[in-house]
């Protein structure tokens, strides 16, 4: 049996003129959803959250950023602490006062750990 040489069937398998452009239309779109899932695919693998996966031990990180963290006016200390979740350790920052200028300045995450602040006024030794 030869193949009816009236119909011609286009690359996306359709075979009738009038739904060539629906079937182009759909191939598009199909082509399109496998070229964005592939991009966010490889985005989501470059960009990695950096909070989900610290790379190095808290106590190190804290070493190396304790200096900067401490040349901030205001701020008075920082220790290695946890979360209100008890479990997870994060990097704590003492402030001298409520400052929201002074927060905004204290960085969110450091190398893959949170970092926390609170007020606990100033300290001093005892006499």
């Amino acid at each position: 049996m030869s193949p009816n040489p009236l119909i011609r069937v286009n690359a996306n398998g359709c075979s009738h003129p009038s739904r060539w452009s629906a079937c182009l239309g759909l191939a598009m779109v199909v082509a399109c959803m496998l070229c964005l899932t592939l991009i966010s695919g490889c985005s989501h693998n470059m960009n990695r959250n950096p909070a989900s996966a610290p790379l190095r031990d808290i106590n190190a990180v804290l070493a190396d950023h304790d200096k900067e963290l401490m040349a901030i006016s205001g701020v008075i200390g920082v220790y290695v602490g946890q979360l209100s979740d008890r479990k997870t350790p994060c990097l704590k920052v003492m402030l001298a006062r409520k400052d929201s200028t002074l927060e905004r300045r204290i960085p969110r995450v450091i190398e893959g750990h949170p970092v926390v602040t609170e007020v606990t006024g100033e300290i001093r030794p005892l006499k």
